[in-house]
């Protein structure tokens, strides 16, 4: 079985120590583990040595739009705007095209035909995922995200794309061990391009 572990790297939902990024950058490092970085226009210009720290870490950098808006309520005009300002930001900041990966803001949009046929005249493809621990909500702790991710991903029957987030202090802390049992299942860990 294959995993990929995505990040949407956004603005917090919550509070955050901020030191969440680095920590996971040098868990997947220690690892040898690739994962996919969707990245929000707006944070990529707020906080570009971050950025620039995913793409020199070798992980992919997907498009996650620029202002965080659901993308099934955007007019084709604003929905066209915003993919194309996080883009040109995100290559602008890092040197990585995002391109083909895009992944809907709160997966508003994710399964509308009408958001898939722009995203795609845009260039892109919706990336979704099949095991989301939640782990945005912060009174999720450490230990739950990481049974989440454990048994959603051992009990699928196919490879399967996790969905984390880069800010959360707990999906830092509950990384190595999610790395090490998983392993220890037999699974590896594949770039989002590999699986999908």
């Amino acid at each position: 079985m294959r995993v990929t572990l995505t990040f949407d790297t956004e603005h917090p939902d919550g509070p955050c120590s901020g030191l969440a990024l680095p920590a996971i950058l040098g868990t997947l490092a220690d690892a040898g583990a690739p994962a996919t970085f969707f990245v929000q226009g707006r944070w990529a210009r707020a906080f570009p040595d971050d950025a620039r720290a995913i793409a020199a870490g070798g992980h992919r950098l997907g498009n996650h739009s620029h202002h965080h808006a659901p993308m099934d309520g955007l007019t084709e005009p604003a929905f066209a705007e915003d993919v194309r300002l996080a883009e040109k930001t995100i290559l602008s900041v890092t040197g990585a095209d995002p391109r083909p990966w895009f992944r809907c803001p709160f997966g508003s949009g994710m399964e509308d035909e009408t958001v898939l046929a722009r995203l795609e005249g845009l260039g892109y493809r919706h990336a979704g995922w099949d095991v989301d621990p939640q782990d945005w909500d912060v009174s999720r702790d450490a230990a739950t995200v990481e049974n989440a991710v454990v048994e959603g991903v051992l009990e699928g029957a196919e490879d399967a794309v996790v969905l984390l987030h880069s800010w959360p202090d707990a999906t830092a802390a509950a990384l190595p061990r999610i790395l090490e049992r998983l392993r220890d299942e037999g699974v590896t860990f594949a770039d989002l391009d590999d699986l999908l």
